[in-house]
């Protein structure tokens, strides 16, 4: 365990996680937690901020889980900056930053992991099978070892946070799961630490992703509601730029995977696409009842 001079507390073991959680909880203290695999940027820093706002103390992880990353995944590549990630989140106001190695998450002989159900199996579980197990787990395993009143989450995941919801609910877990509003850059593309791996052309192209919801937004506000039909328009557009792959684009009732025929209350919008070795996700709400998105720059 080290603490800076501006007072952000590093821990890398469990015991001294547990000790500092601890003296939090005997000083009265609420805990914001904001689980990352590292590699900061401004989407993370807002949840930062939401976890400030909301709780008297903060503390993010920092961990790239490998359990979540399938066979030929970028867990290799996966982009690392402990150390720019701890300066911001020191300029942030962070109190505690928990960065264990693996070996400390996953001691030998790990053998348990989460059954995630059939929420996980579609979209985003089909495309990367195993996947939501690996992320329930080490979310399970850091709202065991941080007992937070609020976990915080991206709305860019969406389906890793209805996952993560109703695994809270099932195991009658005693924290709130909030998912904060996706961060985009100025073009439109959501943040994400992928959009390194980007070239520039790959970068011009990825911005489809967003147009694209946003052409779904428009042709709500026009009176589109027919989902089959703005799901074609979304694929065509995407497929329009060139040297995009497609994987899927569901048009969900808010709040769930469930997917709709017919647009007439809050709906969701999500998709993914490969954009050479790159696979990024995107995903938009739609209020079906008129021109309101949150698609906002």
């Amino acid at each position: 365990m080290s603490t800076d001079g501006l007072g952000l507390m590093l821990v890398t073991r469990i015991g001294p996680l547990r000790a500092a959680i601890a003296q939090f909880r005997r000083q009265g203290k609420s805990v914001g937690l904001v689980p990352t695999m590292g590699a900061l940027h401004a989407g993370h820093l807002s949840l930062i901020d939401a976890a400030r706002d909301q709780c008297d103390v903060t503390v993010a992880t920092i961990f790239v889980n490998p359990t979540q990353f399938g066979p030929g995944e970028d867990l290799g590549r996966y982009p690392r900056s402990l150390d720019a990630d701890l300066a911001a989140l020191e300029q942030r106001g962070v109190d505690l930053c928990f960065a264990p190695a693996d070996d400390a998450m996953y001691r030998p002989g790990h053998a348990m992991f989460v059954d995630v159900g059939p929420l996980a199996d579609q979209y985003e579980g089909t495309c990367r099978p195993g996947h939501f197990r690996g992320v329930a787990t080490i979310v399970l395993k850091l709202l065991h070892l941080v007992p937070a009143d609020v976990a915080l989450f991206g709305r860019k995941d969406y389906q890793q946070w209805l996952v993560i919801r109703q695994m809270v609910r099932d195991f009658d877990m005693d924290v709130r799961i909030e998912a904060c509003p996706i961060v985009r850059e100025p073009d439109g593309l959501a943040m994400s630490s992928r959009n390194a791996y980007l070239s520039e052309a790959e970068r011009r192209r990825a911005r489809s992703l967003s147009e694209s919801l946003e052409l779904a937004a428009r042709l709500v506000a026009a009176g589109q509601r027919e989902a089959e039909g703005i799901r074609r328009a979304v694929v065509n557009h995407v497929q329009r730029i060139g040297h995009v792959r497609p994987q899927y684009v569901a048009i969900v009732r808010e709040g769930t995977m469930t997917p709709v025929t017919t647009i007439d209350g809050p709906t969701v919008v999500a998709l993914a696409a490969r954009f050479g070795t790159t696979r990024l996700i995107d995903n938009g709400r739609i209020d079906g009842l008129g021109p309101t998105t949150d698609l906002a720059r």
